[in-house]
């Protein structure tokens, strides 16, 4: 099915005005930045004080944050720009939410789930795409943000219905119709392990568009197969907040101490140094990967060590090529491993890499939607995998 026509989705972001759902004061981080609104640069908007600074980060492509730490700390320039305080509802990028839509392709008629009401934007957005708020059902954890949104929509006369929970572990069925099910399932908080409850409530043949969100995120859109089982691929790099469920802190200091276990120290030979360079700056394909299957990807520390973590095992790379791996896991060495097997299968890209999730497991593979990347990229494939058999 063909996505919605551009000149469509731009009529509904008319008709569905982005600042009705703004607050008067928010904290704004331009897009791009590529990290989590807390630690991005942000800068302060106060629609009284001066509203046309409000007005140009409410129409520009800017995340506004609208809400820290679940509501238990005040929102204010201070707290905002804080490592400590962690966003816990934002208006997203108009361009990510535009790409979502675009892979959601919402028609007349469509019901849709939409989970993460956040402001309600979206849930707006998808209302006006179907034609008939009745067709839209959202599903917020947070009361008081169910409550926000609710006006929200109201001000543009929209009223779909909202559901207060938690939609990792329950849903709606979709009113008006016998099987209970949606045609679309609409995400907008990152997610790593996804509630197979989100399949079962899509009909077959539906679409669930959600942030596949391991260290980097990236848009995933799945189909839904008669048999129970989705099927997709990945799209636009993004970043959103997680889940509830599954919010964790934010990646350690580089000197942080995680274990207690003896570190294994080594000098990283010519084809490992260029292999670091290669890590550090992953193609898409392999980035996917790395987030699958070893859990992180490699990242410059303040004093310029390259680091891997999974917050026990650790592996820092420190100039000069002196690695230092520490806990449970080689991390390094699975980075290193996931990197040749990439390369040995002609370094695929996106258009040959997706994900499949049925009810027994989920995984990320590589050509072959029936075989994990697990298996598929195993050096020895008569071996028990040994990273990322969770996915496998």
């Amino acid at each position: 099915m063909p996505p919605p026509q551009p000149d469509v989705l731009a009529d509904a972001l008319i008709r569905v005005p982005r600042h009705t759902f703004i607050p008067a004061q928010g904290w704004a981080v331009p897009q791009g930045s590529g990290t989590p609104p807390a630690a991005a640069s942000g800068y302060w908007i106060d629609q009284h004080r001066d509203p046309d600074r409000w007005w140009r980060a409410v129409y520009s492509d800017t995340v506004i944050v609208t809400q820290l730490d679940g509501g238990r700390t005040e929102l204010t320039p201070a707290n905002a720009a804080a490592p400590s305080s962690a966003p816990s509802c934002a208006a997203s990028s108009p361009l990510l939410v535009t790409a979502g839509l675009r892979h959601l392709a919402p028609r007349p008629g469509n019901r849709v789930l939409d989970i993460g009401t956040g402001t309600g934007w979206t849930s707006g957005l998808c209302a006006y795409l179907t034609g008939d708020d009745a067709l839209v059902t959202t599903v917020e954890i947070d009361p008081d943000l169910a409550r926000t949104a609710a006006g929200n929509l109201a001000r543009c006369g929209l009223r779909p219905a909202i559901v207060t929970g938690d939609a990792a572990s329950e849903l709606p069925s979709s009113d008006g119709e016998s099987d209970g099910l949606f045609d679309r399932v609409h995400v907008t908080c990152g997610v790593t392990d996804i509630p197979y409850v989100w399949v079962e409530h899509t009909r077959p043949g539906g679409h669930i568009v959600l942030p596949y969100n391991p260290p980097v995120g990236r848009l995933l859109r799945l189909t839904v197969h008669e048999d129970g089982s989705a099927t997709g691929r990945f799209g636009e790099e993004c970043s959103y907040m997680p889940l509830r469920s599954e919010r964790q802190p934010q990646r350690p200091d580089e000197g942080a101490t995680r274990t207690d276990t003896p570190p294994r120290v080594r000098s990283l030979d010519s084809a490992s140094d260029s292999d670091t360079e290669s890590l550090l700056h992953p193609a898409p394909g392999l980035q996917v990967l790395l987030a699958a299957l070893v859990g992180d990807e490699p990242w410059t520390g303040a004093s310029g060590s390259v680091l891997l973590t999974d917050g026990v095992s650790r592996a820092v790379v420190e100039n000069g090529g002196r690695l230092t791996q520490t806990g449970p896991r080689d991390l390094w060495d699975e980075a290193e491993s996931v990197h040749r097997a990439w390369i040995r299968r002609g370094r695929p890209g996106l258009d040959r890499i997706g994900f499949t999730v049925t009810p027994q497991r989920q995984y990320v593979w590589v050509d072959d939607p029936a075989v994990p990347a697990v298996r598929a990229l195993d050096e020895t494939p008569d071996a028990r995998p040994a990273v990322g058999a969770s996915l496998g």
